[in-house]
């Protein structure tokens, strides 16, 4: 239920939280994340007006991350590129649910609260630590569609 968006939003801030004292530029996250430079830049802006990173500018510019990992969620990142949208009505308009979501809108609605829930729970910090292979995995060589390739 993520988009692709979601996903790159994230690599980014991985990337990014990993030494928050490093001031990196577009096309060293790019290559570190496999995202498409261009694209990476519209994310790295939505990122920045949700004070998550830090965008400096200038020959010695770039980007860093604006807050400690451990106190950043998933949900900030995903919300900060493009809010989950909860179903708050049912979207084919039948009269007979003008009461309340159907069946079907009410599970998805309570997929999405679990996916919410989840995202608020967990940390950047957690995503940092948590798998083996990322600790010694070399993020700017061997890493493929987020993936480490050791």
């Amino acid at each position: 239920m993520l988009s692709l968006t979601h996903d790159y939003a994230l690599r980014a801030m991985l990337v990014l939280s990993r030494d928050a004292s490093r001031v990196w530029k577009r096309h060293e996250i790019a290559l570190a994340t496999k995202v498409p430079s261009d694209y990476l830049s519209k994310i790295l802006q939505n990122l920045s007006k949700a004070h998550l990173v830090k965008s400096l500018r200038g020959v010695q510019g770039g980007y860093s991350a604006l807050q400690d990992p451990k106190l950043v969620n998933i949900l900030s990142v995903v919300n900060a590129v493009d809010p989950i949208k909860r179903i708050s009505h049912c979207p084919i308009h039948l009269k007979s649910h003008v009461l309340g979501l159907c069946p079907l809108h009410k599970k998805l609605d309570s997929a999405l609260a679990t996916m919410e829930d989840a995202f608020r729970s967990t940390t950047l910090w957690e995503l940092i630590e948590e798998p083996l292979e990322a600790k010694s995995c070399d993020f700017n060589r061997n890493v493929e569609n987020g993936v480490c390739l050791q």
